[in-house]
């Protein structure tokens, strides 16, 4: 006959006699994390967490594209792992590989760089040398999509230029981090010559050799800028090569005091055509200017460069702009034959003898024909101040000391 004494209790220890053989029993002790297994016996068991680890944490907010997803155990090996994200509304698996020894799980190489703006879901299931399951479900959030920055370069890809072609890019939001952004791109030429680049302010950055390209000169633009850190929270969005070829070398002297313009090629003189600059009251810039953008025809309003409303001409031929600030090189048929080598009547643009809706055989139409973006333009004795090297790609006015001293890596 069984006989069941007094069950003595003490804290969360049960001793209870059956049959005159003593048998424990222990309650879940939650402070040490152990259960029962045998009369007395104690094994340590490990929290998913503890098992199964993911970076980035679960819970994370707002974090960086660059940070590194990746699952991996402590011991045992990885059963299943499932990546899912949610942008835009869409949800997408991710896809990746464990590792041989099964115990590492990294997404595949062109998925490693986070999406922002999206939330990520990783469920994990792990198994222990005995057999036994840990399964971890993880979330954790990326930053916002950042604002993105793009530049605009000039000249056009393909594109054959002049030999005082300067290499621009302008950018759609300030830079802050401009050394960044001066090592994520790069500029080479064939021949190999030195291009060295220069800031102007914190939203352009120019590319010039020391002196003028030689004609043949192959040019290669590669922007890096994708996933760039540009400022908090802006990033470069950009990854593009780009190709120009340097052309024959043209060069063009404007003297304003004389009214006339050289033109050089390849250092022989093809023709001296007469001319009208600014006159007194609105002199010509002086110096190296380069053309940097052609119109067959094209639109000018006095109110546009201020003039008040001195002109407004809609059908301007043959135009070649030279400065940013409303500096052109044009044809112009509203001024008397008479006035072009012998007076400057302009509002500092250079104007060449032409006919309404543009003439291809007048002096305007032979040079426009003749002319590449990338020419220079020099102009001298006209009484105005030096054109800024910042004003159009004007750079060759500065000395190759201060250009190369506007990089914010040397």
């Amino acid at each position: 006959m069984e006989r069941v004494g007094r069950a003595v209790r003490s804290g969360n220890t049960a001793s209870v006699w059956r049959g005159g053989l003593r048998a424990c029993a222990f309650g879940l002790l939650g402070a040490l994390g152990a259960l029962v297994s045998g009369c007395g016996t104690f094994v340590e068991t490990r929290t998913p967490a503890q098992v199964i680890k993911v970076t980035p944490a679960d819970g994370a907010k707002r974090v960086e594209a660059g940070e590194k997803l990746r699952v991996s155990v402590v011991d045992g090996t990885l059963k299943r792992v499932r990546v899912t994200l949610r942008s835009k509304g869409a949800r997408h698996g991710l896809p990746g590989r464990v590792s041989a020894d099964g115990r590492t799980w990294l997404p595949q190489a062109s998925h490693r760089r986070l999406k922002l703006g999206s939330k990520y879901a990783v469920d994990v299931v792990a198994e222990d040398a005995d057999g036994r399951r840990s399964a971890r479900h993880t979330t954790f959030t990326t930053k916002p999509q950042p604002r993105r920055v793009i530049g605009f370069f000039t000249p056009e890809h393909r594109q054959t230029v002049g030999t005082g072609m300067i290499l621009s890019i302008k950018f759609n939001r300030p830079i802050e981090e401009r050394a960044a952004v001066e090592r994520a791109v790069r500029v080479t030429a064939k021949p190999s010559v030195r291009v060295a680049p220069h800031w102007f302010g914190n939203s352009r950055l120019d590319f010039r050799p020391a002196e003028f390209w030689k004609p043949g000169t192959r040019v290669t633009l590669d922007l890096r800028l994708r996933g760039v850190r540009v400022a908090p929270s802006v990033y470069g969005v950009q990854r593009k090569r780009v190709h120009f070829t340097v052309g024959r070398d043209q060069r063009t002297v404007v003297d304003a005091g004389r009214h006339m313009m050289t033109v050089q090629r390849d250092g022989a003189v093809v023709s001296r055509v007469p001319v009208t600059a600014g006159s007194s009251k609105n002199r010509t810039y002086e110096g190296h200017m380069v053309i940097s953008e052609k119109f067959d025809v094209t639109r000018m309003n006095a109110r546009t460069v201020g003039f008040g409303g001195e002109y407004d001409i809609e059908d301007v031929p043959h135009a070649m702009r030279l400065t940013e600030s409303g500096t052109f090189l044009h044809g112009n048929y509203w001024a008397p034959r008479r006035t072009f080598g012998r007076a400057n009547v302009s509002h500092g643009c250079i104007g060449l003898h032409d006919k309404k809706g543009g003439d291809p055989r007048s002096a305007a139409g032979a040079f426009y024909r003749s002319s590449l973006v990338g020419d220079v333009v020099t102009v001298r004795n006209s009484g105005e101040r030096t054109v800024a090297p910042g004003n159009g790609l004007s750079g060759w006015n500065m000395q190759w000391r201060e250009w190369t001293a506007g990089s914010a890596l040397d």
